[in-house]
């Protein structure tokens, strides 16, 4: 192996690998599985959540949520039945490890490689593939995405086809929150790297077709890390928070990121027609997710609302001792003309994982489901035990407490039929699982009345871990 080992380092000591984040290796395919309440009939298709889970017992260093393989979890509903899969994303390093019986590839932080006599000389010196973040599905393709790399495709037994680069348009690849227009097909993608550019956009039709290549956005200099976006019908909405990648401080054993306040945060508007960007300053936060955005009228002068979580400062891991990290719900409302940027704070709970109806991408909203914490216990980063409901109409909030389950990020799934417009009609859905015995369920809540609780929750076979982002994939595609 080459480059620098964390020292000490020892995975029975990371706490983003035990108890409900604990890794599992085995992968399995079950159907009829046992249903408590009733699964609504007129469902039908599959919901499918990605998330970091190492195969072997990690080396050098663990990251949450950074590090890990993909694994893929879905749950197939279909005629008020389940059944569900897991498979790991099978990238070529990772087959490579399967090869060895080990891990090879050090984490983010540790910086080890491994060498041609362990992996030949294709693959190293490489860094290892980590398509472990969100999924999507576009234009027949399903994708499972990584933090800013080419993702990975997958069919629909989630058995992993290859890397995507989208027939060598997007040779570097792109972040695992592009946003797909529900009015035009469109998939619109950012990507950032450690050389310049620095930070490229670009647009995928709803063909599959790259329709605008990457595109340099002028005025980043140097390299920072953006995990979301969002867009509205004229732009591309990205936050620049101050968080700048430092090699020289990971290669002498120190974090690969660094946190920066006093350069403030940054938000652009760049015009999806290739227009120049509107750039708006603000004093320093960091967002990891964005809930939506949207134009505040027709007109070229109309501001830009964009709602998200927004936390104090970037924390990655067990947190570096600078006092907590804060999270609540916000609205920013953006000037195109003045380049002005206005925040006020929606509801300060303690919440992430915002989701919407994704049928309303880049337009007005009404509901924000958000995974919370009821402040019964201490919770690690990503480990929520209640889900929350914000209607930005009315301030109104809801609450289901999931009780002793940690629950994940919920993904909203239409009410078939005609009568299916509106974000009350459907269902929230999401995997939870018992801190207490590691028993693992998938819930489905109603829309119209989520604070009542699952209308159905489906045992599922083996325990899943806690993870990051997934998709409702309708059998038949809107």
């Amino acid at each position: 192996m080459s480059t620098r080992a964390t020292t000490g380092f020892d995975p029975a000591r990371v706490p983003h690998l035990s108890g409900p984040f604990a890794p599992v290796t085995d992968e399995v395919d079950v159907v009829d599985l046992e249903v408590t309440g009733a699964l609504p009939a007129g469902l039908d298709g599959m919901y499918v959540r990605n998330g970091p889970n190492p195969r072997f017992t990690p080396i050098g260093s663990y990251l949450y949520p950074l590090d890990g393989d993909g694994m893929l979890h879905a749950v197939r509903i279909s005629g008020g039945r389940a059944g569900y899969l897991n498979r790991f994303v099978r990238t070529p390093a990772l087959v490579a490890e399967e090869r060895a019986g080990r891990a090879l590839w050090g984490g983010l932080e540790s910086m080890l490689l491994p060498g041609p006599d362990e992996v030949g000389p294709e693959l190293a010196g490489t860094f290892k593939d980590l398509p472990d973040i969100n999924v999507v599905r576009h234009a027949g393709r399903l994708l499972a995405l990584a933090e800013a790399a080419c993702p990975y495709r997958v069919d629909t037994a989630l058995a992993t086809l290859g890397r995507e680069d989208f027939d060598g348009a997007l040779p570097a690849g792109i972040t695992a929150h592009p946003k797909i227009d529900p009015r035009t097909g469109e998939m619109a993608v950012f990507c950032y790297a450690l050389e310049p550019p620095y930070l490229t956009w670009s647009v995928i039709g709803p063909d599959g077709r790259v329709s605008r290549g990457p595109t340099p956005l002028a005025g980043v200099d140097e390299p920072l890390m953006i995990h979301d976006m969002a867009i509205t019908a004229r732009y591309l909405v990205l936050v620049l928070a101050p968080a700048f990648f430092d090699l020289d401080a990971a290669m002498a054993g120190g974090s690969f990121l660094a946190w920066r306040p006093e350069r403030g945060t940054r938000v652009v508007l760049v015009p999806r027609d290739g227009g120049a960007p509107v750039w708006a300053h603000d004093e320093a936060f960091w967002m990891w997710h964005s809930v939506n955005a949207y134009d505040e009228g027709p007109g070229p002068q109309a501001p830009v609302v964009l709602d998200y979580v927004e936390w104090n400062r970037l924390t990655v891991g067990p947190g570096d001792g600078s006092g907590p990290a804060t999270a609540r719900l916000v609205r920013a409302r953006i000037d195109p003309v003045g380049a002005r940027l206005s925040r006020t704070v929606l509801d300060d709970a303690r919440v992430e994982f915002p989701r919407i109806d994704d049928r309303l991408t880049g337009r007005r909203h009404r509901i924000t489901a958000l995974a919370t914490g009821t402040g019964r216990g201490d919770l690690l980063a990503g480990e929520y035990d209640a889900v929350r409901w914000y209607d930005v109409e009315s301030g109104a909030t809801e609450v289901w407490d999931a009780g002793d389950l940690a629950v994940g990020e919920p993904v909203f799934a239409p009410e078939p039929g005609p009568r299916a417009s509106a974000d009350d009609r459907g269902y929230w859905m999401t995997f939870a699982t018992d801190r207490t015995d590691g028993t693992s369920w998938f819930l489905a809540l109603p829309a119209e009345d989520p604070s009542s609780g699952p209308v159905a929750r489906v045992r599922i076979p083996v325990r899943v871990p806690l993870g990051l982002h997934g998709a409702w994939l309708p059998t038949e595609e809107p």
